[in-house]
């Protein structure tokens, strides 16, 4: 049997429907605007090695990364975030770049806000943090490097650090940014330090593949913000450039192996938005093998 529609009934399905697409259009649009880009995600990652000294057993670092300060992230997030990562209780903490989104247009004041906020955070080993590419160019660099300092932050601009614990050591090394800056990677290890845990902190994650071939166990990146939207049968949606081989997540590379981390970051850039891609800050925890 043949259903026949009349003409009422069609104008009203039709217009049902039309109804149902915008309003289903608004509300991943608001979800995709207001709501995931503040659903702050915490991931926990184990990170085991045999060169990881015993003292070091359950060190806790917290990754912080791409905030974009000043480009639809705002100090109340910025500040809920920092308390989040005081929760956690971390033995250290790093900042792998991008602070703001542009710092030109961002005032004393704001600045003020953000360096009252950062001084927050606690970490008995220190905090750590190297540029991102958002955080050079024009007097954007030596206003960054202000105020991260004036935050209690130690730069690590293609150098290195010695993390001591009970007569024993790791090494956390932090490149230049790799678009904007001057990174060199090649006098970052000395020949005594091969075999020890070495960490480097490097902004953009595509780097790895030169990274590969220094003894490196781990390197921290964000960058891409883990393609910021990401949609079914598409994939990633507004990747950045040496951001675009290693999105997000996990990667073991080369022979040592280097074990790369690339983190979604907290803010966004380019596009106020986020869908099916949280924002997250990032624990890892060491464990010796």
């Amino acid at each position: 049997m043949t259903n026949k529609f009349s003409r009422r009934t069609f104008l009203k399905r039709v217009t049902v429907g039309t109804l149902g697409f915008v309003g289903l259009s608004y509300g991943g649009y608001y979800y995709a605007r207001e709501f995931e880009p503040r659903w702050l995600n915490t991931i926990y990652s184990t990170i085991e090695s045999q060169r990881i000294p015993k003292p070091f057993n359950d060190f806790k670092i917290v990754q912080i990364t791409d905030t974009h300060m000043g480009f639809h992230y705002k100090i109340e997030d910025f500040e809920k975030m920092i308390k989040e990562v005081n929760q956690e209780s971390p033995d250290l903490i790093v900042f792998t770049g991008d602070l703001t989104d542009d710092p030109s247009i961002l005032s004393d004041a704001y600045f003020e806000k953000i360096i009252q906020i950062f001084k927050q955070l606690e970490a008995p080993f220190g905090k750590y943090w190297i540029y991102g590419n958002h955080d050079h160019g024009g007097y954007g660099t030596r206003m960054i490097k202000n105020v991260m300092q004036r935050s209690d932050f130690k730069l690590l601009q293609n150098d290195k650090v010695k993390i001591e614990k009970d007569r024993t050591q790791i090494n956390l090394a932090g490149l230049d940014d790799v678009l904007l800056g001057s990174p060199r990677i090649s006098n970052l290890l000395s020949d005594e330090e091969t075999n020890q845990f070495n960490i480097l902190l490097c902004h953009e994650p595509d780097f790895a593949r030169q990274t590969i071939n220094f003894p490196f166990d781990l390197q921290l990146s964000g960058h891409s913000h883990g393609g910021q939207i990401q949609l079914p049968f598409v994939g990633y949606i507004v990747t950045p450039r040496l951001g675009t081989q290693y999105v997000e997540g996990h990667y073991e590379l080369g022979q040592r192996p280097l074990h790369l981390y690339v983190s979604r970051g907290i803010g966004t850039t380019r596009l106020p938005f986020r869908f099916f891609c949280r924002p997250e800050i990032n624990v890892y925890t060491l464990q010796s093998t």
